[in-house]
Parts: structure tokens; C-alpha cells; sequence
């Protein structure tokens, strides 16, 4: 955070992600992790620069036209035991041959920049009509997983008066 943006008592700071900072898809676990992790980091630093009103946006696109994913990306050579495994799909998504990208880099570009001034801060800019869908179904099944487990969680706390 800037001293700058303190010591004016406002500012933005847009942390750059990825939709895959809520989804995972197999093939994708270092990238996935570092989504995740930058996630939590900037939630946190979220509640922190709050008191000097200043907002964190989590860019959150999906997939774009980008060279990244058409020519820079590079994969790994496939080991033997991985050929046919869910670790490998990710590669279906490199080809163009099975269809673009549906996002507009341009587009994005546009959004983020008109969100600056947006106040409060969203917390999350979620970039890409699939990808918002996606991290959807993804959010509900999480939460119902999570409210299963109520009787679980209850079960290692200490009894009332312990």
C-alpha cells in the first residue's frame, strides 16, 4: 500500500486474478494456487486499508483472447502415466481448434478502468459470462458441502461450561 494513498485518505488497489482463484480444473494446480493464495492475501489486505479508505478489487476474468493462452503458454513434456489423465485437459483449452476464448481483453481493460471510482470498492470483478456462471454452480456446491458437515464442526468444540 502507498504512503501516498494514506496520507490522501483514499485509493485503489486492483489486485489482478483469475476466475481460477475460485475454480480449479485439473492439469492447472500450480496456477491455482497461486490464484487462491493471492485471493486470501488480498482479502485480508482488504479489512486492513479499509480504516484509510482505501478499496481492493479482485479482477477475477475468465478466459480472453490472449497471447497468453494462444502461443505463450508453455506446457510441460506429458509423462507416460499422466496420458489419459483429467491432468492433462487443460491442453484442450490451449488449441484453437476448439474454439475461442469468448472474453475481449479490450473490454476487460475497459471495466476495471471504469471501476476505479466505483465507491464502496467491489471487493471481487468477476470478468466473463461463463466464468461467473462457473464460479456459481462451483460457490452453491461448496456452500451445500460446507452445511453438511454442521453436526462435524460442532463435534470438536467443547461442551457449553468446559
Amino acid at each position: 500500500m502507498s504512503a501516498k494513498m494514506r496520507e490522501q485518505k483514499h485509493g485503489r488497489i486492483i489486485q489482478i486474478s483469475s476466475y481460477g482463484g475460485q475454480v480449479a480444473f485439473p492439469g492447472n494446480s500450480m496456477y491455482h494456487a497461486s490464484k487462491f493464495g493471492i485471493e486470501g492475501f488480498a482479502e485480508s489486505v482488504a479489512q486492513e486499508v479499509a480504516p484509510f479508505n482505501i478499496g481492493v478489487t479482485i479482477v477475477e476474468p475468465g478466459g480472453a483472447r490472449t497471447e497468453f493462452r494462444y502461443g505463450s503458454a508453455q506446457v510441460a513434456k506429458a509423462m507416460p502415466a499422466y496420458k489419459g489423465n483429467p491432468a492433462r485437459s487443460f491442453e484442450k483449452m490451449l488449441d484453437p481448434a476448439n474454439g475461442s476464448a469468448p472474453g475481449d481483453p479490450a473490454r476487460m481493460a475497459t471495466r476495471i478502468i471504469e471501476s476505479v471510482d466505483q465507491n464502496p470498492a467491489p471487493l471481487r470483478m468477476m470478468l466473463g459470462s461463463a466464468a461467473l456462471q462457473n464460479t456459481i454452480d462451483v460457490l452453491t456446491k461448496r456452500l451445500d458441502d460446507y452445511k453438511k458437515q454442521k453436526d462435524l464442526a460442532a463435534s470438536t468444540d467443547f461442551p457449553d461450561g468446559e
